[in-house]
């Protein structure tokens, strides 16, 4: 059964704004704001359960999940995870954006890429293997999106690559990258190492957003 993430709508602030302060509140509450939206029906802001959430973001899935979500008096729609806001140094949740899905419809998703075998330029050539794409982005239907894409690289030899025409493909998936790109290759390791020029310290942003930090923000509920 898949799962079923509560979602209590937010109360509406006294000066009718969700702003750092309210969601801050929902935090120490022990809970995490959120936006539902999508499918013709208007945003809601929520509060949810971050156990729920990040049980399914370290699911095999992923974000990739496609649970129920149960808003308080609107009833229960199939959703996915499509952003959040994480906090690195305290390891927490800050802020998810749920959009609901409409089964019927093809979707646009990033699926991630697994390696499997050795490929013989490195057992017998001494070269690496070396993953370009970690993730390709796909369009099915949701229930067709797969948990990742299994890729066999135990046939590449030194200097030869995987491209996006090579990977398995199927009526229900259609690969939204580029045919030719690169996928994963197999390359020679340098005997020595260039030297590289220090870089200043750069510091570490105070939110990684779906490791990114300018992502654009979800809509607004409406309030």
């Amino acid at each position: 059964m898949p799962e079923v993430v509560i979602a209590k709508p937010r109360q509406v602030p006294a000066n009718g704004k969700f702003n750092k302060n309210a969601a801050r509140q929902v935090r120490v509450a022990g809970k995490i704001p959120a936006v539902v939206y999508g499918a013709g029906h208007e945003s809601v802001a929520v509060e949810v359960d971050p156990k729920q959430i990040l049980r399914i973001l370290h699911s095999e899935s992923g974000h990739n999940t496609i649970f129920d979500v149960d808003i308080a008096g609107q009833g229960v729609a199939k959703a996915m995870i499509v952003d959040w806001q994480y906090e690195p140094i305290r390891d927490s949740l800050l802020h998810i954006d749920l959009k609901r899905i409409a089964m019927d419809k093809a979707m646009k998703a990033s699926v991630p890429v697994r390696l499997i075998g050795v490929p013989v330029g490195v057992k017998n050539e001494g070269g690496m293997l070396d993953l370009v794409l970690r993730e390709v982005e796909i369009e099915c239907l949701p229930g067709d999106i797969p948990s990742h894409i299994d890729v066999d690289v135990t046939g590449l030899a030194m200097h030869q690559a995987i491209r996006v025409s090579d990977l398995p493909h199927s009526g229900s998936i259609k690969f939204l990258d580029a045919e030719d790109a690169t996928v994963a290759h197999v390359v020679s390791i340098r005997a020595e190492a260039e030297p590289v020029a220090a870089v200043p310290a750069v510091a570490e942003p105070e939110v990684a957003k779906k490791g990114k930090t300018d992502a654009p923000a979800a809509p607004e509920a409406k309030k």
